[in-house]
């Protein structure tokens, strides 16, 4: 009885591919799926990129499978895009060598140049490629594989054209497990840090945003004389972690901490009464799950503008505020009316809440169970015609 079990336990297991590295906003969910999937028993390997960002992520992540591929973006002059060609050819050629190594059940693809080579090396190979689209306007990347892919993705409220209706799950950004809202005592007891009065939280996404960073070193001791301590996650190749210690108008004691990373996003997020974010998916998505009151900042520079329509998304729904990069110099001031008014901080809250209705992750896992089952019966299927 017990092998028979156990038969039937290996039997409905799946090996999956996940394409997520490049960046904190595709490597986190590629994360968060995983963790899922392998505590169904399921099979990932994890397709990550060879920048810093992406091997200092994963550290904390020993229990999960990842492999390293190269690969370049899609940017710059002329020889960087016939770089960025090269780099497609070849990582297709790799990516069906690999797919015939590991014979997946199905591919699942976060965006990014990681997903490319291996999307179309996937469906000329005959293997069901999932999509996951994080931003309000859909990337390169996905616009270019959306007709390739038997499910997609996408946050609530998007719409993707040329993709039938039939194949797209209103399913959000799935957020790693430990990225879970705590007690603000808890959170800053666990980053080792004192906040007398009020915290503020400054993160500018996997890589940092250099404009926040200066912003917080040139207001810190104005935040100081109003009781307002710092945590500024500054970005991997930023100044090393340092803290600075002031005396707040009331006599209480006030510090401006900066790390470069951290692993503890969940933490971070909490222990703040407001955070000051790039307005990245995965941050946003974090910052609800952790019910953490936000101004966003939208990068000027992202791809298709994304971080705006991101940030504006939010705003609609009453669970933050948006200021413009160029009117940082007003950020100070913002700060100091918000991070005051409980009551709309409370309110802030109160949405996010109600933004937060479901687990992501499960969802996608649970769907592409379905996913992984419907394509073996029909391999199946063909493959007793053959034999008949």
């Amino acid at each position: 009885m017990g092998n028979a079990c156990a038969e039937e336990a290996a039997g409905n297991m799946s090996k999956i591919l996940i394409a997520c590295g490049g960046t904190g906003g595709h490597l986190a969910p590629g994360i968060a799926v995983a963790q899922v999937l392998q505590k169904r028993e399921h099979h990932c390997l994890l397709l990550i990129s060879e920048k810093q960002v992406d091997s200092r992520l994963v550290e904390k992540y020993s229990h999960l499978n990842f492999k390293t591929t190269p690969g370049r973006a899609f940017s710059g002059g002329l020889l960087q895009r016939a770089k960025f060609l090269f780099s497609l050819v070849s990582g297709f050629i790799a990516a069906h060598k690999m797919l015939k190594e590991q014979a997946p059940d199905l591919v699942l693809l976060f965006g990014g140049y990681l997903s490319l080579g291996l999307g179309l090396a996937a469906r000329t190979s005959g293997v069901p490629v999932a999509m996951h689209e994080a931003n309000c306007k859909p990337g390169r990347s996905v616009r270019i594989l959306k007709r390739l892919a038997r499910r997609v993705y996408l946050p609530d409220g998007v719409l993707l054209a040329g993709v039938p209706p039939g194949i797209v799950r209103y399913y959000g950004y799935p957020v790693r497990a430990e990225i879970k809202h705590i007690l603000k005592a808890d959170a800053a007891r666990r980053l080792n840090i004192t906040v007398a009065n009020k915290l503020l939280v400054i993160i500018g996404g996997s890589q940092g945003a250099q404009a926040l960073n200066e912003w917080v070193t040139k207001n810190f001791e104005q935040l100081a004389k109003r009781g307002i301590s710092v945590y500024c996650v500054t970005g991997l190749g930023h100044d090393s972690s340092s803290t600075i210690h002031r005396v707040g108008h009331d006599g209480s004691e006030v510090s401006a901490t900066l790390v470069p990373f951290s692993d503890q996003m969940g933490d971070v997020i909490s222990a703040a009464d407001l955070v000051i974010s790039r307005a990245g998916a995965g941050s946003i998505a974090e910052i609800i799950r952790c019910r953490a009151p936000a101004i966003l900042i939208p990068y000027p520079f992202a791809a298709d503008d994304h971080q705006r329509a991101n940030a504006a998304m939010h705003e609609r729904h009453g669970a933050g505020m948006i200021l413009e990069q160029e009117k940082i110099g007003n950020l100070t001031e913002e700060v100091n009316e918000l991070i005051f008014n409980d009551a709309l901080l409370a309110k802030f809250k109160s949405n996010m809440a109600s933004l937060d209705k479901f687990n992501s992750s499960e969802r996608i896992a649970e769907d592409m169970e379905a996913l992984c089952r419907k394509y073996a019966e029909v391999h199946a299927s063909n493959e007793a015609e053959v034999v008949q």
